[in-house]
């Protein structure tokens, strides 16, 4: 059995950690908090992130980032999107080239408008030619769930089969099943974009409206997904799967999911600033999201009209009902060729 280091003690790190820590020898947990990392070393709770599940005893938490990576061959990326960059820029003197790099991380860095593989071999690659082996895990799974041992599906893509493969075996156990896929591009970005729609999702809750609606936005939403994917280089198929319908069903109807709530609240008329306010530190990824997502869709002249709303609702103030409006009286489309339309 090997060693894992979890970079960072979010709910989803922390969930990551308590279904993978009978699948290792050791599992090290960095939490960035000091204070939150000392309590959940004492009480073995996640009392921010994840309360109410108890975290197992061969689980490490520290907020010593060398610390963590000490030993670890395989690293496990779980911090928020905008954070990333400069967290593995701090990993470098703790990293070795035996170290295989798995990104839990559903973001895109803003700016850059990179998937966070692009990021992560952007920052560990080395002038003599070393590049990182690394894959992306992504899929319909709310961190609470995962941590109480609900059954899920997720999968781990990566242009390296023996990686995928390896990953598969060392996190997969009976409530927790991995499939692998090779198109990274497609499982990254699905995993980021859902979040976008996701949000939107929970504007059309927050204004009352209902199930027309939501399968509507959740159709049309997976087209424009796919449009974006395909133009990026990933595969129509991918988003068919669990890292792309799976997933984008699951934060848009699941009370769990984080931006579906900022969207509930926005469509009840609360601003944005409020909102994130009163999530004490939680990250609603689909808000950073969106700034990248479109960059991405008007540098492949993409259309992408759920996203483009939702940008303007979240940067620009303009009125959920107003945005609605615009994507209800679009100029008229076919239905066939469902993911150029």
């Amino acid at each position: 059995m090997k060693n894992l280091a979890i970079i960072g003690g979010g709910s989803w790190g922390t969930a990551l950690a308590i279904v993978l820590a009978s699948r290792f020898s050791r599992v090290t947990l960095c939490v960035y908090e000091s204070d939150l990392a000392e309590r959940m070393h004492t009480a073995r709770i996640n009392d921010v992130y994840l309360p109410g599940c108890q975290i197992p005893v061969n689980v490490e938490v520290t907020s010593d980032l060398l610390a963590a990576l000490d030993g670890a061959e395989i690293v496990l990326g779980v911090m928020p999107s905008h954070l990333a960059r400069g967290i593995y820029q701090r990993m470098l003197p703790g990293l070795n080239e035996n170290m295989l790099f798995v990104s839990a991380t559903k973001g895109l860095e803003g700016g850059s408008l990179l998937r966070m593989t692009q990021v992560i071999t952007d920052v560990v690659s080395s002038d003599d030619g070393f590049r990182p082996r690394l894959g992306a895990l992504s899929g319909p799974s709310f961190a609470k769930e995962v941590a109480r041992g609900d059954p899920t599906a997720i999968a781990i893509a990566s242009q390296d089969q023996e990686l995928a493969r390896t990953v598969q075996s060392d996190f997969s156990d009976p409530n927790f099943r991995v499939y692998t896929n090779t198109d990274v591009i497609g499982v990254e970005l699905g995993g980021a974009l859902k979040n976008i729609i996701a949000i939107a999702a929970g504007v059309c809750d927050g204004l009352g409206l209902g199930y027309n609606s939501i399968a509507a936005l959740i159709t049309r939403g997976l087209a424009e997904m796919t449009r974006l994917v395909v133009a990026c280089g990933g595969r129509q198929e991918t988003m068919a799967g669990l890292a792309g319908l799976g997933d984008l069903v699951l934060t848009c109807t699941g009370s769990l999911s984080r931006n579906r709530s900022v969207g509930v609240e926005l469509g009840r008329g609360r601003s944005l600033s409020e909102i994130i306010a009163g999530m004490h530190g939680m990250v609603a990824e689909g808000v950073l999201t969106t700034n990248a997502a479109v960059g991405l869709a008007h540098a492949r002249g993409i259309e992408m009209p759920i996203t483009e709303q939702m940008h303007a609702i979240l940067h620009d103030g303009k009125s959920p009902h107003e945005a609605i409006h615009d994507l209800m009286t679009r100029s008229a489309k076919s239905e066939t060729g469902l993911y150029r339309n």
